[in-house]
């Protein structure tokens, strides 16, 4: 998920289940770029990110959970890559969900605030 495609009003989720896991929307986007592109260098390429950055958010994502939500395979062209595990799924689908749920949520409070901005041209 891009930014221009986050939710309207939401911004910034982050998900803290302890001091060293948690889901944010760069965290996910990332996520959601492995599944789709199946190489942590192509996910980390489409948000503007070095490799070294993805793959540090990839093991920052493996350790906090106490397991993979990313495994890796070496090799050559055919062979080399990366996918979500089940687990990483799960994390990814329970994140969108809770993104999708609190822009429900909020979305009348988001109105109301936004008809309290003046507007001088």
């Amino acid at each position: 998920m891009n930014k221009s495609a986050r939710p309207s009003g939401l911004g910034h989720l982050r998900i803290v289940l302890s001091d060293k896991a948690y889901v944010g929307p760069g965290r996910a986007d990332l996520l959601e770029g492995i599944a789709r592109t199946g190489s942590i260098s192509a996910a980390g390429k489409e948000m503007g990110m070095s490799y070294k950055r993805a793959w540090g958010l990839v093991q920052a994502l493996n350790e906090g959970f106490g397991r993979p939500l990313v495994e890796t395979a070496r090799g050559g062209a055919d062979q080399g890559g990366a996918r979500l595990t089940p687990l990483g799924e799960e994390v990814l689908a329970r994140y969108r969900a809770m993104q999708k749920a609190t822009e429900a949520a909020i979305a009348e409070d988001i109105v109301a605030l936004r008809g309290l901005i003046s507007d001088i041209s």
